[in-house]
């Protein structure tokens, strides 16, 4: 296996660990992918990584001016300074108007003349990195697989006795089936493109083939931004795995914690389902208030609802939000519908945990992130990988889910109770001509719990919880039945 110091870094950090270190030295990989799906702006930020690290680089371009070039460059704030740009101008188009009228060329002469330019450019050059845009000028001149087979084999021993790291670039225009390049290659890199029904296109790479490199397998989501491109690695849970006290985190009302058999367990996941307004996220936030006042950070990840206004309800709860993140040790982040990807969103998440510390994460709703992601396929399986990973790194996860109806059976729109290690369910009930709330704790996995319900009410002082409904049967069906004495309900025990 090659050593990953032997590697030459692309510059995207994200690629370089999908690639387990970069690209070897002295050997040929292909980019290819449709056009827009970023291969131009890879293979910059491969030179820009050799620049800087000291190393003679050369762009050719068959097909982009150096005009365009520098145009797309200045679009991300580079100047590709110590980048030796050549621009390729096909052989017919340096003759004069007469000599095109009396001279044709045939394909031989031009793709002769090409290749004897490529190499004229790198001996003048001298280059340790090498991009040559694209192969299917390459491919155009060659008119058959024989030909174009032959050609770029001489060009990979060329550039392999020059000791040179090549990248082409191919944008599959010419003829997909053509498999001459995966055979030849050293390691195959391709991007794709998405346009889902709404929201913005998703973009995708895959490393297809890396000889003697254990790379990161399947489909990683990335992005174009100003300053370049952001690959995020799909998250494997199994190759994060640390050590810490798995201890039990109390609320701060004796009551929950009855109900939760004492509380949650640190590196544990909590599933909170209901239907719409029974306080799904507010039940949430007081976790947060309680891993704050113990000294650690949380972070909460809101796509159903505007933060500003979030931070309004919380100070209902005496919760100040903005205190927190004034503090830094809450960091909240409002994710905007259909503009990311799951592996964005566990970039994220991932980056609270590891460079933030947060030791309490929310995630406000599951809904709001299945809704985010239209299209999006093995979503559960994301979600999974995500919660093994903060289970691992010791954080204590919930994650809310709203649940279709009011009263009796409800369905919710994704079923994650098997993955969560607790399940806390809210519930409305009607009893004396009110609307009441009830909760239930029906899964705990790492220990016991109380499998009563009970009775639960949302004002300035927090959540306050009643004694168990002993003398109720059917609430979790919205209409229960009295069926004998019993302690009084929350208003009754207030007046």
């Amino acid at each position: 296996m090659t050593d990953r110091e032997d590697a030459a870094s692309t510059g995207i950090k994200g690629l370089d660990d999908t690639l387990g270190g970069g690209l070897a030295r002295g050997r040929l990989f292909l980019l290819e992918g449709a056009p827009g799906t970023g291969k131009t702006t890879v293979g910059m930020q491969f030179l820009m990584a050799g620049a800087a690290a000291g190393e003679p680089c050369l762009y050719i371009t068959l097909s982009e001016t150096d005009g365009e070039l520098r145009s797309s460059a200045a679009s991300h704030g580079w100047a590709l300074d110590g980048i030796d740009l050549f621009e390729l101008v096909p052989p017919e188009s340096l003759l004069d108007e007469e000599q095109q009228q009396s001279l044709l060329y045939s394909s031989d002469l031009e793709l002769g003349e090409t290749t004897r330019r490529i190499f004229e450019t790198f001996e003048q050059a001298k280059p340790k990195r090498v991009v040559l845009d694209s192969l299917s000028e390459i491919r155009l001149l060659a008119q058959s697989s024989l030909r174009y087979r032959r050609q770029i084999l001489a060009l990979k021993h060329y550039f392999a006795r020059q000791d040179a790291t090549v990248l082409m670039l191919d944008d599959l225009t010419a003829d997909v089936n053509d498999g001459t390049m995966h055979s030849v290659a050293h390691g195959v890199i391709r991007l794709e493109e998405l346009a889902p029904e709404y929201g913005a296109e998703r973009r995708r790479m895959r490393v297809v083939k890396y000889r003697g490199r254990r790379f990161r397998g399947g489909y990683h989501d990335f992005a174009i931004e100003t300053g370049g491109i952001r690959v995020f690695p799909r998250l494997v849970s199994a190759e994060h795995k640390s050590s810490f006290a798995r201890d039990v985190l109390p609320s701060a009302s004796p009551e929950l914690n009855s109900l939760l058999g004492g509380g949650v367990d640190r590196g544990s996941s909590i599933l909170v389902l209901g239907p719409a307004g029974t306080g799904k996220s507010l039940l949430t936030l007081t976790f947060i208030q309680q891993a704050v006042a113990r000294g650690e950070r949380a972070a909460m990840f809101v796509f159903d609802e505007e933060v500003g206004l979030l931070i309004e309800r919380a100070k209902g709860l005496r919760i100040d939000l903005a205190a927190m993140m004034q503090a830094k040790t809450l960091v909240l982040e409002q994710i905007d519908a259909a503009e990311l990807t799951p592996g964005e969103f566990s970039e994220r998440v991932r980056n609270c945990v590891d460079v933030h510390q947060a030791r309490t994460v929310i995630i406000d709703s599951i809904n709001g992130y299945q809704a985010a992601m239209p299209g999006e396929h093995a979503l559960i399986l994301h979600m999974h990988e995500l919660l093994q990973f903060l289970n691992r790194q010791g954080a204590t996860t919930f994650l809310t889910v709203a649940q279709h109806g009011l009263v009796g059976d409800m369905q919710a729109p994704v079923d994650l109770t098997y993955l969560a290690d607790t399940v806390i369910l809210l519930r409305y009930f009607e009893a004396t001509g009110r609307v009441r709330r009830a909760m239930s704790v029906i899964k705990k996995r790492t220990g016991s719990h109380e499998d009563t319900i009970r009775e639960y009410r949302i004002d300035s002082r927090g959540i306050t919880l009643g004694e168990p409904l002993t003398n109720f049967h059917g609430v979790l069906r919205g209409v229960p039945t009295l069926v004998g004495d019993g302690p009084p309900l929350l208003e009754a025990a207030d007046a």
